[in-house]
């Protein structure tokens, strides 16, 4: 109850239509939104040069992580065919499809090389490779080839760049296994066998020229195919020394030795040697001593016609 002759006295509460803006407010309020808005491109475009940051260093990642080039290391391995068997792999990866050749040997002169593919997947650094074709191999009567398959992880600490992790195989042309194991592979500058050149042909008759390289000086060679005397005691000259082998299916390698008779009047003892094989010609320059010979290899492989 209300007392007599009084009235309630009801309060006016302004709502925003009935709220008058002057030109101030106007402006003050039009001045918030204005900040608001730069503030919030502002925050916007350094959220974006924040993720082409984080995205250009992620793709620099995956590209330090490119795992093309030479490789070594030592297997793990129970009943292998050498006291040590060191393993170099030569890579080629073309935007993760990796393929190239792997080198299973105990030194330059006893080994397997091997064709291999595989991938490499960057976001989990992981190398998968499986060895193929054996191409050429020079080991003992009794020692049976292993094809591998390896699983390998790329690492880098400092400047040391690793392939880490296991393989598995079978022995050539069988469904035995081989034991498995692991390894570890260190990034290397060079092949061990950059000093004997490789030539793959594909059929027929290899011809060879051996000439002076340089100054005519007397020097003196004799040249040994798969260890057998081809050439004795013979004196290099502007007119070349020439002599012919056969590669094919039947003589799928054949490995030449230039040994070094004498070292002329101005060591070491060199030679230029013109190989002419199926209409194609390689020059290859071999240098020997008396403690060291000269080699070149020729493998058949059809495939290169």
């Amino acid at each position: 109850m209300l007392p007599e002759n009084r009235f309630p006295v009801i309060k006016c509460i302004p709502t925003f239509s009935n709220v008058h803006i002057n030109n101030s407010n106007r402006v003050s309020y039009k001045f918030h939104i204005f900040r608001l808005a730069f503030v919030l491109k502002l925050l916007l475009v350094k959220w974006q040069l924040a993720i082409a940051l984080l995205c250009g260093l992620c793709s620099h990642n995956v590209q330090a992580q490119d795992v093309g080039g030479f490789w070594k290391g030592t297997l793990t391995m129970t009943g292998g065919c050498f006291p040590v068997n060191n393993i170099e792999l030569q890579i080629h990866n073309d935007s993760g499809n990796v393929s190239g050749n792997s080198y299973h040997y105990l030194d330059i002169d006893n080994y397997v090389k091997k064709k291999f593919q595989g991938f490499y997947n960057p976001a989990q650094k992981q190398l998968v490779l499986n060895e193929g074709l054996v191409t050429t191999f020079k080991i003992p009567p009794h020692c049976k080839p292993c094809i591998k398959n390896y699983t390998l992880v790329y690492g880098k600490e400092g400047n040391v760049e690793t392939l880490s992790g296991s393989w598995d195989g079978k022995i050539m042309n069988t469904t035995t296994d081989c034991y498995p194991g692991t390894i570890v592979l260190y990034r290397i500058k060079e092949s061990a066998f950059k000093d004997v050149p490789e030539v793959t042909v594909d059929t027929g008759n290899i011809r060879l020229d051996f000439y002076d390289n340089g100054e005519i000086d007397g020097d003196s060679i004799t040249v040994l195919v798969n260890n057998q005397v081809l050439i004795s005691h013979q004196k290099l000259t502007a007119t070349p020394i020439t002599s012919f082998i056969k590669i094919d299916l039947q003589n799928t390698f054949q490995e030449i030795e230039m040994v070094a008779e004498n070292l002329g009047s101005i060591p070491p003892n060199t030679a230029m040697l013109i190989i002419t094989a199926n209409g194609k010609r390689y020059q290859l320059f071999l240098t020997s001593t008396q403690a060291k010979s000269a080699k070149v290899r020729f493998v058949y492989d059809k495939s290169q016609l």
